[in-house]
């Protein structure tokens, strides 16, 4: 018989719930991540494993799509930490574990170590870069070349054209505390505020009411790149409506170059061969996060730890003059690139 919803349940009563076994084949997506399950299949497997663009003994880097989570909570089961645990071991015992993490809108190099010994130098050298310190000064000139790159298109254009963004942040919580939501913080510090610290250069002129702009994170805070951009400089990023609705309300309001496939008028720009507006780019109706990790400079770890996983102290084989160091770059997203061709196309 039907269940209701007012049923009391007794000791020893079972209920029967239908299931469907029928599976539908999961095409090959790669802009977009697989559905995942519990158990990753071939197709999730296949998919984490093209993101990678860098693997050694000691860690993996890989190129995060947007719109992925990065940690894994429930009931999200096809995060980066997820799959990778499951398709990115390599024979070893455990899976690569996440050093740093991007928001799951924003892109680019996403950095996991494969073994305890580099998670952890890692892990701690990112959450304390400006206090990176061992007793190898080899390894300390490796710290001090650490760094990360963001590439971002921002509403509007910074006053100045460089800078040091010294900004304090502290989370609030809205909503009967089902979400946060990252601020700048009083200047009492009465708030529980965190150190935040950002590098940033204006990369161009300002085109359709938008700038590029680079900016480099000195600390690790949650949202920290694009409570800088909104807040203290007053310049949202492209695709960030927590921090940016009310100027992207705005933007869309303001007049701007056109760009159309055929067109007579001379003032008009002709949208460049192939390209596609709505992909998230600037001019779709709700662009995506315009936000990527462009550019990383690492320890090559790898180096620093022998082969039983140990570290080499001073005056090992692997000292010297010069740091190791690993760099990686890389490519934006398609609705990244679009923006980025639109906007060069001005130019021309």
């Amino acid at each position: 018989m039907q269940v209701k919803h007012n049923d009391v349940m007794e000791v020893g009563m079972k209920i029967h719930i239908p299931v469907s076994v029928a599976e539908t084949k999961i095409t090959k997506r790669y802009d977009t991540i697989p559905t995942a399950t519990l158990h990753p299949n071939a197709d999730e497997i296949e998919y984490i494993r093209r993101l990678v663009t860098y693997k050694d003994s000691a860690i993996i880097v890989l190129n995060k799509p947007p719109k992925v989570p990065v940690k894994g909570n429930l009931p999200v089961h096809n995060s980066m930490d997820v799959l990778a645990a499951a398709a990115l071991s390599y024979g070893n015992e455990q899976g690569p574990k996440l050093v740093h993490r991007l928001d799951r809108e924003s892109s680019g190099l996403l950095l996991m170590g494969r073994t305890k010994e580099s998670f952890a130098q890692l892990h701690w050298l990112f959450t304390n870069i400006n206090l990176a310190k061992s007793s190898s000064q080899t390894w300390n000139d490796a710290c001090e070349a650490t760094m990360q790159r963001y590439w971002a298109l921002v509403i509007g254009c910074p006053k100045e054209r460089e800078g040091l963004i010294s900004a304090p942040l502290s989370k609030v919580l809205l909503n009967d505390g089902k979400t946060e939501r990252v601020i700048l913080a009083h200047p009492s510090g009465i708030d529980g505020s965190q150190e935040a610290v950002t590098e940033y250069r204006v990369m161009g002129p300002t085109i359709n009411g938008c700038s590029w702009v680079e900016l480099r994170p000195l600390t690790g805070r949650k949202h920290q790149l694009r409570v800088h951009c909104a807040e203290a400089l007053g310049t949202p990023i492209v695709g960030d409506y927590k921090y940016g609705w009310f100027m992207h309300q705005r933007w869309k309001q303001m007049p701007r170059v056109d760009y159309e496939p055929m067109t007579r008028a001379p003032y008009k720009l002709r949208r460049p061969e192939g390209l596609e507006v709505q992909k998230g780019s600037a001019l779709s109706k709700v662009p995506l996060l315009h936000l990527h990790c462009r550019e990383m400079v690492i320890p090559h770890i790898a180096k620093f730890l022998s082969s039983s996983g140990e570290w080499h102290d001073e005056g090992t084989p692997w000292s010297s003059d010069k740091p190791d160091l690993l760099r990686f770059v890389a490519p934006m997203p398609s609705h990244m690139k679009i923006s980025w061709n639109v906007m060069s196309s001005c130019l021309v």
